[in-house]
């Protein structure tokens, strides 16, 4: 996928805490997409990251780490990123925006001129699955 990426410098909610300070920086994040937002001009579409694993693959079994913004031009059809859908994507750290999320206001990164990867619909269950076993028969006769 992504193979030449350097590893993520910090986390997203790391990078929430002094956006500036990271501002350009390229990041490879991954996770589960929470909303889209089409604007005049762009979409926002909001994602809570997790790890990734050693394919680059988000492990929703670990903790989150915070979430943030992928900011794409013009109009993105919020069919194509439903929410519930797990993407990687490597992108560069844009600014931030302050969301609402429950009753909190949180600072979330924002990620621009990003390649993103949709991981298949029945992620992360579409790994293969093979089992061995071996067995005793008995015969009467």
């Amino acid at each position: 996928m992504f193979k030449d990426a350097p590893p993520a410098a910090a986390p997203p909610a790391d990078v929430a805490a002094a956006p500036e300070r990271y501002h350009g920086f390229d990041v490879v994040w991954g996770g589960k997409i929470v909303d889209v937002r089409n604007l005049a001009d762009s979409t926002e579409v909001e994602i809570v990251a997790y790890p990734l694993d050693g394919g680059q693959r988000p492990d929703p079994n670990a903790p989150t780490l915070g979430r943030f913004i992928v900011a794409l031009p013009g109009y993105v059809e919020p069919f194509d990123f439903p929410a519930g859908r797990f993407v990687t994507l490597r992108g560069q750290i844009a600014g931030s925006r302050t969301r609402q999320i429950d009753e909190h206001d949180l600072v979330l990164p924002v990620v621009a001129d990003a390649s993103v990867h949709h991981w298949p619909v029945n992620f992360p269950y579409d790994e293969p699955r093979v089992h061995f076993s071996l067995g005793v028969g008995v015969g009467v006769h």
